[in-house]
């Protein structure tokens, strides 16, 4: 039975990846701890394991004492007992006599085999842990065996993977057996086990996309200063060369774009803004808000916000659907950018008191705190823009714009969405 369950565990271990010597220590820990339940201590006994043969042998170890000298069974043995054993032990000498299974109870051997169990499986948590710990910040490549509302299993190996709702791309949709790619994020414990995030939100999964497409970066030659995204819509990144005779962009991109097309379609879709990088902000802050042209930047460099001034047909694109453009533009430089139109400062003016017929008091005031105190001074912001400055509502900006676009025969103001 001892051999049986040795043999048993060492299976087990292998399959788990255990090396021989834990897995040793573990059995002999174990029938220790049998040997304390059965005997009271575990002093008196020696616990010897061979795990690639499937051996256990406990021997009991007991000094002979004269039969009347008997004070403690467990370490001693009668003189006249071990002389049934072997006539010729003498008092003093060592006896080891080998502890047999069917010595133990039923449950001291159902408790064993639990507890080998047991430690096993603390073994392999920790093994896995140690491992992917390891691997933070490295892409991984697994299949999808369950999808729930708020995450998706993936299997890599015989090891679960987590992808959470928040680290997936919106626009995916994953189906049972899919396999996927992500970077793994995080690797912690939940009640001893290890739990193990993975991601393809994260900006460190779109570099590492970059490093396997374009050997440059891959290399050391290309280095990527800082990645921004909004995942499945749109990301930027800025990056430098090392030397002089390399495009970064270009090496990025690739020729006739099958480099980044490559990331986009493992992105689904998601646009890729590639910029050169400087130190000079200014310029940065330019390159950072293309699609658009910039016709100037001044910075305020206390405060970090920037103000860009752009022609009146490219604040759309400086802005971008819902305000992408100019949010990726203010995360990638560092600075809070507002954009302005660029409009004929000779062209008449109308100070917002004038409107007071018109609109609120209060909200003029609103404008007047944010260096708004004419009619054009309004308008060269986009609503999305004074929208987020003001805090006042999409429908209120609707009407301010309203009031002082009718003002201008001109009509040269447009919404911008």
């Amino acid at each position: 039975m001892k051999n049986e369950l040795v043999s048993l565990f060492a299976e087990l271990a292998r399959e788990k990846g255990i090396d021989r010597d834990t897995l040793q220590t573990i059995i002999e820990d174990v029938f220790r701890i049998m040997l304390r339940k059965r005997f009271g201590t575990d002093e008196p006994f020696d616990v010897i394991v061979n795990p690639d043969k499937g051996d256990l042998q406990i021997w009991h170890v007991r000094q002979v004492v004269e039969d009347e000298e008997l004070q403690d069974p467990v370490f001693e043995i009668p003189l006249s007992q071990a002389r049934q054993i072997d006539p010729d032990y003498e008092v003093g000498d060592e006896l080891a006599e080998e502890v047999q299974m069917k010595d133990f109870d039923r449950r001291l051997i159902l408790m064993a085999k639990q507890l080998l169990s047991q430690k096993i499986r603390d073994i392999e948590k920790d093994n896995i842990f140690e491992e992917y710990s390891g691997m933070i910040g490295e892409i991984v490549v697994g299949d999808i065996y369950q999808i729930r509302r708020d995450e998706v299993l993936v299997n890599h190996g015989r090891t679960e993977l987590i992808l959470p709702k928040k680290e997936q791309i919106p626009k995916d949709r994953y189906r049972k057996g899919d396999t996927i790619r992500a970077v793994i994020k995080s690797v912690e414990r939940v009640n001893g086990n290890p739990r193990i995030i993975i991601s393809r939100a994260d900006p460190l999964f779109l570099q590492r996309l970059f490093e396997i497409e374009v050997p440059e970066i891959y290399d050391g030659i290309v280095e990527i200063k800082k990645i921004v995204r909004e995942p499945g819509e749109r990301a930027k990144v800025a990056v430098l060369s090392h030397d002089d005779r390399v495009d970064p962009v270009g090496a990025c991109v690739g020729m006739k774009g099958v480099r980044i097309h490559a990331i986009v379609r493992e992105l689904n879709n998601e646009n890729i803004d590639v910029i050169a990088w400087t130190d000079d902000p200014v310029e940065l802050i330019r390159r950072a808000l293309q699609p658009a042209k910039v016709l100037q930047v001044e910075i305020d460099e206390a405060n970090k916000r920037a103000r860009a001034l752009v022609k009146p047909d490219q604040v759309a694109l400086a802005i971008g659907r819902g305000g992408q453009n100019i949010r990726l533009a203010s995360a990638l430089t560092g600075y809070e950018i507002d954009v302005y139109r660029d409009i004929d400062q000779r062209e008449e003016d109308v100070p917002l008191e004038e409107f007071a017929d018109e609109i609120d008091p209060e909200v003029i005031e609103r404008l007047k705190a944010i260096g708004c105190d004419t009619a054009r001074s309004v308008l060269r912001l986009s609503q999305i823009e004074l929208e987020r400055r003001t805090g006042l509502s999409a429908a209120t900006v609707r009407e301010i714009y309203r009031i002082l676009e009718e003002e201008f025969e001109e009509g040269e103001y447009e919404e911008e969405s």
